[in-house]
């Protein structure tokens, strides 16, 4: 089964408009020649965004990602969230067109799948249909463990509240899309939204579907306590890493 682009059509709201070309204009104007394209995925290219709940996701895809000054990339992102405060918070990441055609169920998947493009030529077209499959699945979490074993230990020393629970939230966030992707094979689609992500992963994984829906509130609402939390979402790791880790297992037996 092949998977399909998260969004065919790009129809941002006319109160985004304006922010999404001045962010373009103004990277453009300060890193020139070094990107090669840019693309947004979540609510904003849906037209589904909400003013002051929803955020902006960008991804920069360049011949060199350390060409890009992540120092001045900030300032650039500050100037424009006091000019527009309805936007929660500008996330761009950026990644390399090496990245994007060597790791195909990677970044490949990132830029063809959930992505849309809003400048330049688009280099998802470049990637391979994307099957989904054991290998495939595999692929995607490749640095899942790396990305947990981060937002945790930064959740463990975060000090101040806002912190506590912007990482408490992204952390519910990343589990729940690493959950989903066990269930790709079922459901036969990426869906970009959690709700639908949290029911699917109730209907299919054998997981305590008590564990998804407490993540799924602290996405919600992330004011839980870390230690409580975190009891939580071990527990919900070791079980996305035991089915990773079987996953694995049988591909090798099966050669």
């Amino acid at each position: 089964m092949i998977l399909e682009k998260v969004i065919n059509r790009i129809a941002i709201q006319s109160e985004y408009k304006d922010l999404v070309d001045k962010y373009v204009d103004h990277i453009l104007n300060e890193f020139k020649d070094k990107i090669h394209s840019i693309y947004m995925c979540g609510s904003i290219p849906k037209g589904t965004a909400t003013p002051f709940k929803s955020d902006a996701d960008f991804t920069f895809v360049c011949a060199n990602p350390e060409d890009i000054d992540y120092e001045r990339l900030s300032k650039i992102k500050d100037r424009l969230l006091e000019e527009y405060p309805f936007v929660t918070k500008i996330d761009t990441i950026i990644c390399s067109i090496d990245d994007v055609l060597s790791r195909p169920n990677d970044w490949g998947f990132w830029v063809k799948i959930i992505c849309v493009c809003i400048y330049g030529d688009d280099i998802g077209e470049k990637v391979a249909p994307i099957i989904i499959s054991p290998r495939f699945i595999l692929d995607l979490n490749i640095e899942t463990k790396e990305e947990v074993d981060r937002v945790r230990r930064s959740l463990s020393t975060a000090s101040d509240h806002s912190m506590k629970t912007r990482y408490i939230k992204g952390y519910s966030k990343r589990l729940i899309r690493a959950l989903y992707s066990l269930v790709l094979e079922d459901t036969g689609v990426w869906e970009d939204e959690i709700i639908k992500m949290k029911d699917a992963i109730i209907n299919y994984c054998s997981i305590d579907g008590a564990l998804v829906e407490y993540l799924y509130a602290c996405y919600l609402d992330s004011d839980v306590s870390v230690e409580e939390f975190l009891e939580i979402a071990d527990e919900v790791y070791h079980y996305f890493e035991n089915v990773l880790n079987r996953m694995a297992a049988s591909r090798t037996s099966s050669g």
